[in-house]
């Protein structure tokens, strides 16, 4: 009874006129972006951060999530229509959808995934509307050892999965932990790594460092390495679907969304792992299997985009309740926390309930919206792709700039801003990932916290992680996930060195 009592507040509070503007507001830029190659969810975030100095916190997280899961549904527009992803989560969607648009079926396609999003979204609201009260009831319960160990998990995986290799994934999240480190010491006070600079006691700005990591390197990327590539455009048709797209869509739909849910409530799940594999099971278990890879095959579009919403929708469990960040955009989201002051974690449920609720009930208001945003207008969507890239990524770097001088009104700000833009670049050249320098230094303050007290519980004795049986379970799958790859790989090189 009191879920349905905090999620009729949250409906009152997230249906304010205020609020439903917020979020309107969120889900048609996050639709844009989306649509517009190169400019994923996480860029956006990060380039609108500065506005959480002027606006409420409540109104904000509603605006920024509805960039989040607007971008996914934008994403698809862009990958049936062009062939090229809006977000990586879109890959899977290209292949099957391009194909239909080929054939005359764009509109078939672009339905099946405004509605597959839909649908997959909000049952995945459902969920996280049931399972994160529990989560966090138990989360209440975990100790500093067993916190330090789910930060741990959460740097492993994210340096382990997302990026080309372990050691590269790893030097990036040492660069995020570094980061973490410039300023005064929690506990004693003293100065660290700041070289004598003033500006830096404080820290460095989390805004600042994912407005440089994601927006300026972006922009810089795409100015000095992107080549220039032409573009060509499928016809749009009616947007509508046939019977049988309808019989062949909704199993697909159904399937997808209880294959992404689990994906995002781990660490480093990610959109693209679920999206494979809906493809490959709708591959499996269609009648149609001719249609895969020649005029498209509806279900190949229907299952990825529907696996690829749940998993989004489901980030927000471990971010709400452990604190913990499962993608790119909710790292960025996490620093949007703190600039508030608030650390998402098990108390955020008792310290900011209406916060939260008013959060979990815009999702359900911002997955209609969408579907009226994106049914209808998918017209006015497809104008966005005429904009010059030059003017697009000239207008993010003014805008990354002017955002991040509005902050402090520093001059210091704006140079680090783009040395770390380039640093930005040059990780994305050589295939660094940049996920984990910004998990890395969020989270690396709170890891260090968390050691120190569970240190100070244990009397100075490291075996106080492996004295209490969840902190010890999650050092097995921290190392697991470290180790168990490189095994496997191993192995598979023995067996084709013995097959040769």
């Amino acid at each position: 009874m009191d879920l349905w009592n905090n999620l009729m507040q949250g409906f009152i509070t997230a249906g304010t006129p205020v609020n439903l503007l917020w979020a309107l507001v969120g889900c048609t830029l996050g639709t844009a972006i989306g649509v517009l190659p190169g400019i994923g969810p996480a860029t956006a975030v990060a380039m609108l951060l500065p506005i959480t100095v002027k606006v409420e916190a409540t109104a904000s997280m509603i605006f920024f999530a509805g960039i989040y899961y607007g971008a996914m549904y934008g994403g698809s527009t862009t990958s049936i229509l062009l062939n090229t992803p809006g977000e990586s989560g879109s890959m899977v969607t290209a292949m099957e959808g391009n194909k239909m648009a080929k054939n005359g079926r764009a509109g078939a396609a672009l339905a099946t995934a405004a509605i597959g999003s839909f649908v997959a979204g909000t049952i995945a609201t459902v969920l996280v509307t049931l399972f994160a009260p529990l989560v966090a009831n138990y989360a209440v319960r975990l100790g500093p050892p067993e916190y330090f160990m789910l930060m741990l998990l959460a740097f492993t995986t994210v340096s382990a999965v997302l990026g080309k290799s372990t050691v590269r994934g790893l030097t990036s999240l040492f660069i995020g932990l570094a980061m973490g480190l410039v300023g005064l010491d929690q506990l004693t006070g003293a100065a660290r790594y700041t070289g004598g600079v003033t500006e830096l006691l404080d820290g460095l700005e989390v805004v600042l460092i994912a407005v440089g990591l994601f927006a300026v390197s972006e922009a810089l990327y795409n100015v000095m390495y992107e080549g220039k590539t032409v573009e060509t455009q499928n016809r749009m048709s009616k947007v509508h679907m046939t019977k049988s797209e309808w019989r062949r869509s909704w199993p697909a739909w159904l399937r997808a969304t209880f294959i992404g849910f689990p994906f995002g409530t781990i660490p480093a799940g990610g959109s693209e792992i679920p999206t494979f594999l809906s493809y490959a099971t709708e591959k499996k278990l269609s009648k149609h299997k001719e249609e895969f890879g020649t005029t498209g095959a509806i279900e190949g579009v229907a299952g990825p985009e529907a696996a690829n919403n749940a998993a989004i929708t489901a980030t927000l469990i471990p971010l709400l309740t452990l604190g913990i960040p499962t993608s790119n955009t909710a790292a960025i989201l996490l620093g949007a926390f703190q600039n508030y002051g608030i650390q998402p974690g098990p108390q955020l449920f008792d310290t900011n309930a209406n916060l939260v609720w008013a959060l979990i009930a815009s999702l359900y208001i911002g997955n209609v919206m969408l579907l009226v945003l994106n049914l209808p207008m998918v017209g006015l969507w497809v104008k966005l792709l005429k904009i010059p890239k030059p003017h697009l990524y000239a207008g993010i770097l003014i805008f990354a700039t002017v955002g991040v001088y509005g902050m402090r009104q520093s001059a210091f700000d704006l140079v680090l801003l783009y040395g770390i833009g380039l640093l930005g670049v040059v990780m994305r050249r050589y295939d660094f990932p940049t996920a984990p320098v910004v998990v890395g230094m969020i989270l690396g303050p709170l890891a260090e916290a968390q050691m120190r007290n569970a240190l100070s519980i244990g009397e100075g004795k490291w075996t106080i992680f492996l004295e209490r049986p969840m902190s010890l379970t999650l050092l097995v799958v921290v190392l697991s996930v470290l180790v168990l790859p490189r095994v496997l790989k191993m192995r598979a090189a023995k067996k084709a060195i013995v097959v040769g």
